[in-house]
C-alpha cells in the first residue's frame, strides 16, 4: 500500500499541476461552453376554438372544485366524493406511479453528483519486515523492520468543459418532470375511470328500479287478465301473453345484476379493496350532467399532463444530442491525492508527514469506426421521434375534447327526443289498456304497448348514463384540475 502510494505520487509529480492551474481548470469547467442545440418548445398546430364549444356556456358550479383539482366534486355526489378520496390513498397503480416518480428523482440525484468532485479516504496501517538476505539489502541504509501508517485522501473531478455533465443533468431533470406528469396523468385516468364506473353502476341501479317497477305493474296486469279469464271475458292467450312479458321483464331485471357486479368489483379495485369485501348500496341515477366550461384549445397545452410529459421528453432528447456531441471533444479529468504518512502513529498528523500530488489527463478518441457519428444520428432521430409523439399527443387531446363535446351535445338532443318518445309510449299504453278493458282491443295490443313503453324508458335511462360518462370523459380530456405549474422544479 505504502509503496503503491509512493509510486503513484512519483508519477504524478513528474508533471505536476500547480494549484493555480488546477483552480483555473475547475473554473473553466464550471463556466465552460455547452455543446448541442439549446431547447425550444416545438411548435404545434392549435385551432383557435373548439368546433363543438357552446356559444353561451357558463361556469360550472362549484367552480372552486375544479381549481383545486378535485373535479369530481362538480357532480355534488357525496358517495362519489368519498370513493374518489380513497383512490389517492389505496390505489395500487397510483402507488406504482408514485414509486416510478421517486425513482426518477433519485436518478436525477445520481446524475447531479457528477457535477461535484469525488472524494475518497483509505486509511491503513502496516508493520513490515523485510528479509536481510534479499538482494541489494543494505543494513546501514535500510531498516529490516518498520511501521507504515497512512491517511490518504483522493480527489477526482471531471472538468465539464463541453457541458456533457450539464446536458446529462438537463436530460435527467426533464425525465423526472415527465415522470411527475405521468403520475398526474395516471391519477387523472384512475379518478376518471372510477367516476365513469360509478355512474355506469348508478345507471344500472336506475335501470333495475325501472324494470322492478314494471314487474310490479305487469304482475297487476296479469292478475287482472287472470280474473277476466276466469270470468269468461279474456282468453287463455291473453293470460299467456301477460305471463310472457312479466317473466321476460323479471329476467331482464335479474340480468342487470351481472353488469352491476362487474362495475362494483371494478370500483373495489380502483379504491384498493378486495372485490369480495366491498359493496355499494343501490342508488338509482337521477342527476343531470353539469355544464362544463371547455375553455380554449391552447389551454390544453397547459392543462393536460400527458401533453406536458411528452413535451418534457422532447427536452430530454434534445439534451441527449448535446451529450452525443460532447463525445467529439476531449474528456478532461482532474485528480489529486494527499494525506499523511509516518512510521510512528503519534507523528502521523504533523507537517513533515504530509504529502500530496496533483495531476490531470485529457482523453480523446482518435478513431472509433463511426461510433460517435452513429450515436449522434441516433440521438437526433430519437429527438425527432419525441417531437412527432408530442404533436400526436396534442392532436389526440383535441380529438378527445371534440368527441366528448359532440357526444354531450348530441346526447342532450337525443335525450329530449327520447323523453317525448317515452311520453308518447306511455300515452299509447294507457289508450291500449283502456281499449282492452272496454273489450275493443285484444291483449296483444296491450303487451305491444307495454314492450314499447319499457324499451323507451330503458333507452332514456341509458342515455342519461351515457351523458354522465361523456361528461367525465370531457373533464378528463380537459385535464381535470391539473396545470403545468404543478410540475416540480426538481
Amino acid at each position: 500500500m505504502s509503496r503503491a502510494l509512493h509510486r503513484k505520487t512519483s508519477l504524478l509529480r513528474r508533471g505536476p499541476l500547480s494549484p493555480a492551474l488546477l483552480a483555473a481548470l475547475i473554473a473553466a469547467s464550471i463556466a465552460g461552453c455547452t455543446v448541442g442545440p439549446n431547447y425550444s418548445k416545438p411548435k404545434a398546430e392549435v385551432p383557435a376554438t373548439f368546433v363543438e364549444t357552446p356559444e353561451n356556456w357558463k361556469l360550472a358550479q362549484p367552480n372552486d372544485a375544479i381549481a383545486k383539482g378535485k373535479w369530481w366534486e362538480i357532480y355534488q355526489d357525496q358517495q362519489l366524493n368519498e370513493l374518489e378520496e380513497q383512490v389517492n390513498i389505496s390505489n395500487q397503480s397510483l402507488k406504482a406511479a408514485e414509486a416510478q416518480f421517486a425513482e426518477a428523482r433519485a436518478a436525477l440525484r445520481v446524475t447531479r453528483s457528477a457535477k461535484y468532485p469525488t472524494i475518497t479516504a483509505d486509511p491503513s496501517g502496516f508493520h513490515d519486515r523485510v528479509s536481510a538476505n534479499r538482494p541489494l539489502f543494505n543494513s546501514q541504509l535500510s531498516k529490516q523492520e518498520y511501521n507504515d501508517f497512512i491517511l490518504p485522501i483522493d480527489v477526482s473531478y471531471e472538468a465539464d468543459l463541453w457541458g456533457r455533465v450539464r446536458r446529462l443533468v438537463e436530460a435527467s431533470r426533464s425525465e423526472a418532470q415527465a415522470s411527475a406528469a405521468d403520475l398526474a396523468n395516471v391519477s387523472l385516468s384512475l379518478h376518471a375511470e372510477l367516476a365513469s364506473d360509478y355512474f355506469q353502476l348508478r345507471g344500472l341501479d336506475a335501470q333495475k328500479k325501472l324494470l322492478d317497477d314494471n314487474v310490479q305493474s305487469f304482475e297487476k296486469a296479469l292478475e287482472l287478465t287472470q280474473n277476466r279469464f276466469q270470468g269468461g271475458i279474456a282468453s287463455a292467450v291473453d293470460v299467456a301473453q301477460a305471463q310472457t312479458i312479466l317473466e321476460t321483464t323479471r329476467a331482464q331485471s335479474i340480468d342487470v345484476g351481472v353488469q352491476r357486479s362487474a362495475f362494483q368489483h371494478a370500483v373495489a379495485v380502483l379504491i384498493g379493496k378486495p372485490a369480495s369485501v366491498f359493496a355499494l348500496p343501490p342508488l338509482p341515477l337521477d342527476a343531470l350532467p353539469p355544464v362544463i366550461p371547455s375553455g380554449l384549445p391552447s389551454d390544453l397545452l397547459e392543462r393536460r399532463p400527458d401533453i406536458s410529459a411528452a413535451e418534457r421528453r422532447v427536452q430530454e432528447q434534445n439534451a441527449q444530442i448535446g451529450v452525443a456531441k460532447a463525445a467529439y471533444y476531449p474528456l478532461v479529468t482532474l485528480g489529486g491525492s494527499g494525506g499523511f504518512e509516518s512510521e510512528v502513529i503519534t507523528t502521523l498528523i504533523q507537517g513533515p508527514s504530509g504529502l500530496y500530488s496533483l495531476g490531470g489527463q485529457a482523453a480523446q478518441t482518435l478513431f472509433d469506426g463511426g461510433k460517435r457519428k452513429g450515436t449522434l444520428e441516433q440521438a437526433r432521430a430519437t429527438y425527432d421521434q419525441s417531437v412527432d409523439q408530442y404533436r400526436a399527443t396534442i392532436l389526440t387531446a383535441f380529438q378527445e375534447v371534440e368527441d366528448n363535446l359532440a357526444a354531450l351535445r348530441i346526447l342532450e338532443d337525443e335525450s329530449g327526443t327520447q323523453a317525448r318518445a317515452v311520453a308518447a309510449a306511455q300515452h299509447s299504453l294507457s289508450l291500449s289498456e283502456t281499449r282492452y278493458r272496454g273489450g275493443v282491443a285484444n291483449y296483444l295490443e296491450v303487451t305491444t304497448a307495454q314492450s314499447a313503453a319499457l324499451s323507451d324508458e330503458v333507452t332514456a335511462v341509458n342515455l342519461l348514463t351515457r351523458r354522465m360518462a361523456a361528461s367525465v370523459l370531457l373533464i378528463k380530456a380537459l385535464g381535470g384540475g391539473w396545470n403545468v405549474s404543478q410540475i416540480p422544479h426538481v
